[in-house]
């Protein structure tokens, strides 16, 4: 054979394996949760099968080598990836991308980190076998606060679990890990100056299961809590992957943790042990004592060392004001500083409090009680009346989880910031009856009856994982996923962009990725 024919043979070769590839490309379909915002596809693909080099600067160089070789992809002489600063103006804010692949090259374009990762986790995302179809993205976020929050007062779940969790939330461009790590069922931080919260509080002696007043329980004692050196690794593990962790310590009520820990913490003066029963329990942390205010201030302070976090979560739901109220210093203690009800003596507290997170450059975050209004009209102990004439301070945070929708735009209008997780919504600890993938994926965190005006008070959304019922860690994935993945996207895509369709079976990809690291999720599709 002549070198004629073998340079003929091997060029029609070489068209015809780049026509098939070309063609392979073009079948790819184009699946990203969260949807990109503005999306072209181009023509044929970007081939890393020969391996990739990085030109340009990034923090994220390791993150992206580990994540890539996971798809059998390392570095070499292949495709490049570059990474570039976007020239201003521009309107991509800090998580903000531009994605384009074409022939040899995928850059990623952005005004600084947090926009570079996002663009990662699109190209991570869009791998198919070893190549990448060629498109042009340009993407930014439609809420600034996309949250997921774990319940591990109930049940302590571990550093392990966590990780993986945070891990899921980076693919899916989730910013927020809301870490509610104290109630009434324990106490799950080592507090130094307090050791007995988590040696006495972190433990229980069983623990109620089926559901609310069911009468049974495990058998089994429960235990657990995290030591600051792993809440440090792991708020450093979440900030490499763009997750800012928002701690919850809950105030005034669902308490008894550290009552059980500490008595003189109480109102009612009465030594209690860690309740095995889940619910509203009726002590609360005596806010008439300076050494109890004192007390909140200590944990706060270590709370601060612990989590970089600009926002602090105090909680300050379903307080019981029954203890307050037969409690005779306490009565003396509103009559001599002119407080009316047992909800101005709570907002009274929440700001004093709110002034001092404040002073130390942090805000507070709290569910929409602490505004005062009485959102359940079905508890005992709180009258239709019990409603607090103080204001709450301009700076809180108001985490809406229940009442009136009116509540929200009445927040809304008065200035305060907003977070959006309606309970009908967004609790994850809801069965599939009641909130389907479908449901959580049509969630607006803006109610449709809102002025525009106020849409920028509205930050965002959160899903909550309350973990009562979901002893075991498959427990808390099958309720997670693959509901998480709706939210995302629904914190994500724009409104008008979001085609529930095509997320639905771009989920059939997600769950591949979630097959390979045996992570349990529930039903894609209602049952009929």
């Amino acid at each position: 054979m002549n070198n004629k024919l073998k340079l003929l043979i091997i060029a029609v070769a070489t068209a015809f394996i780049a026509s098939c590839t070309t063609n392979k490309c073009q079948e790819q379909p184009i699946e990203i949760i969260p949807y990109p915002n503005q999306l072209v596809a181009g023509e044929g693909c970007v081939d890393l099968s020969r391996g990739f080099k990085v030109i340009g600067e990034t923090i994220h160089l390791g993150y992206l080598t580990a994540e890539l070789s996971k798809q059998g992809i390392s570095a070499g002489k292949g495709a490049k990836i570059v990474f570039e600063s976007a020239e201003e103006p521009n309107n991509l804010g800090e998580e903000g991308y531009r994605f384009v692949a074409k022939k040899k090259t995928i850059t990623i374009t952005a005004n600084g980190d947090r926009g570079h990762f996002y663009g990662i986790q699109t190209l991570l995302q869009m791998v198919n076998g070893a190549t990448v179809v060629a498109v042009e993205i340009e993407d930014v976020p439609a809420f600034g606060w996309r949250a997921y929050m774990l319940d591990e007062s109930r049940y302590f779940h571990g550093e392990t679990f966590v990780k993986q969790v945070l891990d899921q939330m980076a693919m899916l461009k989730m910013n927020v890990f809301h870490w509610h790590l104290v109630d009434d069922a324990g106490w799950r931080i080592e507090i130094k100056k307090y050791p007995l919260l988590t040696e006495v509080g972190g433990k229980r002696a069983d623990s109620e299961i089926g559901t609310w007043k069911s009468g049974k329980t495990s058998g089994d004692a429960h235990e657990g809590f995290y030591t600051q050196e792993q809440i440090k690794d792991i708020v450093k593990y979440a900030a490499e992957r763009n997750i800012t962790i928002v701690p919850e310590f809950e105030m005034p009520g669902h308490s008894s943790a550290a009552i059980a820990a500490y008595t003189w913490l109480g109102t009612a003066g009465k030594d209690i042990e860690v309740p095995v029963k889940f619910g509203r329990h009726y002590d609360n942390y005596d806010i008439t004592k300076p050494e109890v205010e004192q007390f909140v201030k200590d944990v706060l302070n270590e709370l601060f060392e612990l989590f970089p976090s600009e926002v602090i979560h105090i909680g300050g739901d379903e307080v019981g004001y029954r203890v307050w109220e037969e409690s005779k210093h306490v009565q003396q203690y509103m009559k001599k500083n002119g407080i009316n009800t047992p909800a101005d003596l709570q907002i009274a507290f929440t700001n004093k409090i709110s002034k001092f997170i404040e002073s130390k450059g942090r805000r507070m975050m709290g569910w929409n009680e602490i505004m005062g209004i009485n959102i359940h009209k079905d508890f005992e102990e709180k009258k239709v009346d019990m409603e607090a004439e103080t204001e709450l301070a301009k700076n809180v945070v108001v985490h809406f989880w229940k009442g009136d929708i009116n509540l929200i735009t009445d927040a809304a209008q008065k200035g305060y910031s907003i977070i959006n997780s309606l309970h009908t919504n967004t609790y994850l600890d809801y069965d599939y009856g009641s909130i389907d993938l479908k449901k959580a994926y049509g969630f607006n965190p803006i109610p449709d009856d809102l002025d525009e005006q106020y849409h920028k008070n509205i930050f965002g959304l959160g899903c909550q994982m309350w973990s009562e019922w979901t002893p075991t860690n498959k427990h808390v994935e099958r309720q997670t996923y693959p509901r998480i993945a709706a939210y995302a996207e629904v914190g994500w895509t724009n409104k008008d962009n979001k085609d529930y369709t095509r997320f639905r079976k771009s989920m059939d990809n997600l769950t591949l990725i979630w097959d390979r690291l045996y992570i349990t999720y529930g039903p894609l599709d209602a049952k009929n």
